[in-house]
């Protein structure tokens, strides 16, 4: 699904709101009068580009285009989706409804980034209410998929359906909140830690460095995959629910925590934290640290995608919301559509000779699946093994590049296989890979022959291919001189 979206105020947020939807397709006009915001909103795309991407295992659709509006008017005027993330003042927010709803359609949805504010407490005067929601998000909006949906106690189902399509269509995964309180969830976590991390620094027990350690090493690797409940499940080992609870109800008593007691905001704990956390930075500019930030999410993502759990099985949802469909056999097979992501980069600045391998391997197993040795056929005993394959590496793919391969059926004759596939970055060809494949038994790990539907498939698709040109470097060895 895509549309048009309007993004009402480009700080951090509503450049992230930005660059989501138009990485995932949707037409983006983007209003805020600050002089700034064009050169943010593009800032934040090429971070974007740089990042998104590469979570997935598919191409994304191709991007939409992004424009600045004049006035209010001309950014909403025929938009689907209306996200509003202008500065934390209700005032400001609700005058701003009011004139939204006069150039809106009456069933875009006009949804607040709001950090604090519930539904009801946004409407103010004359707003129609079916039409605002929170979509409350965390940054970086292009990366992290969640996204707190909140709705008022009288907001009619289609409003929660329509955003719910919205949001998963652009990768994110909503949250509905059970019902409207100030803080939301996430925010109201994060606080209560952060009250206490600011009570530890104020008391000298730890330095902003120290705290940071203490989760990033411990406890955020835990929550990353788990979250608090699942983790103190696990911490009460064979016992159980009941270990946990005996050891987790005495200490609710016991004076471990300020709770929400907030240390006083004197200026001299502000030069404290800021001096700190500046020390931590080690003089690295902004726009350095967004990199990092953005390839260690990336890295952290992936691996959890890999295991299928938390955030990556969502990843992995997201997928399959953008599969190609059917492949076309009568030419080369299009088997890989993807991109070059952030964590297949090596120390040359270029993919990596393993990722050539993982993307030619890739494109095997979709061939091989298209003439019916998906998981039901594995699951039955039987699959394909490479006994031979030869890369040729013949251009650079760089980070972001956008990688399609191209594969070609050479042979398909009793037991064996034979395949040829080239990879194109940003359409150049930069590499070729030759493989033998055998059909073999899962129970005995011996050659054996397809299945029926198996083999007729393997005979229709290389009589399809065997009137294609062969392309240059098909037999080649290691070694060989170029023709």
């Amino acid at each position: 699904m895509t549309g048009s979206v309007a993004i009402l105020g480009a700080g951090t947020a509503g450049a992230g709101w930005a660059a989501r939807f138009a990485l995932m397709g949707w037409s983006v006009r983007v209003f805020d009068p600050d002089p700034g915001a064009a050169a943010r909103v593009a800032s934040v795309l090429d971070n974007a580009r740089r990042a998104l991407p590469g979570l997935s295992d598919r191409r994304l659709p191709p991007e939409g285009d992004v424009v600045h509006a004049a006035t209010i008017s001309q950014a909403v005027s025929g938009a689907d989706w209306i996200q509003e993330s202008v500065p934390e003042r209700l005032d400001l927010k609700r005058t701003l409804y009011q004139k939204v709803q006069e150039h809106a359609a009456d069933d875009a949805i006009i949804a607040s980034s709001t950090a604090g504010f519930t539904p009801t407490a946004l409407y103010g005067q004359g707003a129609r209410r079916c039409q605002i929601v929170v979509a409350h998000p965390f940054n970086p909006v292009y990366l992290l998929p969640l996204v707190e949906l909140v709705m008022a106690e009288d907001a009619p189902g289609w409003a929660l359906d329509r955003a719910e399509q919205v949001l998963r269509g652009i990768g994110m995964m909503p949250l509905p909140v059970r019902r409207e309180i100030d803080g939301h969830i996430a925010d109201r976590l994060m606080e209560a830690v952060w009250r206490e991390a600011l009570w530890l620094v104020h008391d000298g027990v730890a330095t902003t460095a120290e705290i940071d350690e203490a989760v990033r090493m411990g406890v955020g690797l835990n929550w990353a995959q788990m979250g608090p409940f699942e983790s103190a499940l696990l911490s009460g080992g064979a016992a159980g629910v009941d270990q946990v609870v005996s050891r987790i109800v005495p200490g609710l008593d016991l004076p471990r925590t300020h709770l929400t007691e907030m240390p006083e905001a004197t200026e001299a704990l502000a030069r404290i934290v800021a001096d700190q956390a500046g020390a931590q930075a080690g003089g690295r500019p902004l726009e350095e640290l967004e990199r990092i930030r953005d390839r260690n999410l990336v890295a952290v993502l992936r691996a959890l995608k890999w295991a299928g759990w938390g955030a990556g099985a969502h990843l992995r949802d997201v997928d399959a919301l953008l599969e190609n469909g059917a492949a076309e056999i009568a030419g080369p097979i299009r088997s890989v559509a993807r991109t070059v992501p952030l964590d297949w980069v090596d120390h040359n600045g270029h993919m990596t000779e393993a990722r050539y391998m993982q993307v030619f391997s890739d494109a095997t197993d979709r061939v091989v699946e298209l003439m019916g040795c998906d998981a039901a056929y594995i699951a039955g005993g039987a699959s394909f093994f490479t006994v031979e394959s030869h890369i040729r590496h013949l251009a650079e793919a760089k980070p972001g590049a956008a990688l399609h391969v191209e594969s070609l059926c050479l042979a398909a004759e009793g037991r064996k296989l034979h395949l040829f596939h080239r990879l194109f970055a940003e359409g150049r060809e930069v590499a070729t890979a030759e493989a033998l494949l055998v059909h073999v038994s899962l129970e005995t790990r011996q050659a054996a022959e397809p299945g029926a539907e198996l083999a007729r498939r393997m005979a229709e698709i290389a009589r399809a291919h065997a009137a294609l040109p062969r392309p240059a470097g098909v037999g080649r060895s290691v070694g060989q001189k170029p023709l």
